[in-house]
């Protein structure tokens, strides 16, 4: 019934990164939303997002690029750490397996203790409305020891503040890690404290729209949310699950 684009945000200095749209793509990647929507003529909701990346003092960039267009969300995103090189870590791209495998137990819990800590601040800035993929740090199946609650619940806590929304990532389930992002306990948590959900496959590629959208589904429920979210115009409704 709705279909939700939501690239890559442009991110400054440029260029940035080699995966992302720049600040001069913006018009045609807007074009492509409008003729999208022309020729979905009624028979689809067509959305128009951006996934943006939050990093130190991005709050003005941020700004501007919601001031740019009347979008119907924004999701926030980790996915860079600080760094002691020039430019930020960017920490789940492969090139950089052979970095998290040769991390020790110390480095790891560090890495992990860095990313939520983040994670957190990005949700307190509410900037966003959706917060994408919480636990992306586990991409690479590389976890510290014990109860992992510890990162998880100062996230959810910021979220009941702000009252916005957490994604199920269905892309997970096709990474190393091999599960959904966020984990089981994260939703169950989220869950309990009345965090609103939305269900994103985190699609780049067309044959990967929708993937495993019924085993999300299941997991929702299995983690007892009440309702699934949905953004317009930057304001979230809810919506009943699909039929079982």
């Amino acid at each position: 019934e709705e279909y939700g684009i939501s690239d890559h945000a442009p991110q400054v200095p440029e260029p940035f990164d080699d995966w992302r749209m720049s600040m001069a793509d913006l018009p045609r990647y807007l074009d492509w939303i409008a003729e999208a929507r022309d020729h979905a003529a009624g028979r689809i909701k067509v959305l128009a997002g951006l996934e943006c990346d939050w990093l130190p003092n991005c709050h003005s960039h941020i700004d501007t690029l919601n001031s740019i267009y009347e979008w119907d969300y924004l999701i926030g995103s980790v996915h860079y750490l600080p760094s002691t090189d020039t430019k930020p870590w960017d920490f789940d791209n492969p090139i950089h397996l052979s970095r998290w495998n040769a991390l020790s137990a110390t480095e790891l819990e560090e890495i992990w203790t860095t990313y939520w800590s983040e994670y957190t601040e990005m949700v307190k800035s509410d900037l966003f409305d959706i917060h994408g993929h919480p636990d992306l740090i586990k991409k690479f199946a590389r976890r510290p020891e014990g109860n992992l609650q510890r990162f998880y619940e100062p996230v959810v806590d910021a979220l009941v503040d702000t009252g916005k929304a957490i994604e199920i990532n269905t892309a997970g389930w096709h990474k190393p890690c091999a599960e959904q992002y966020p984990t089981l306990q994260f939703l169950e948590l989220a869950a309990s404290a009345g965090v609103a959900l939305t269900i994103n496959s985190d699609a780049h590629h067309p044959n990967e729209v929708g993937r495993d959208f019924d085993k999300a589904y299941a997991l929702a429920r299995k983690a007892d949310f009440p309702k699934l979210a949905l953004f317009e115009q930057r304001e979230m409704r809810f919506t009943e699950y699909e039929p079982r």
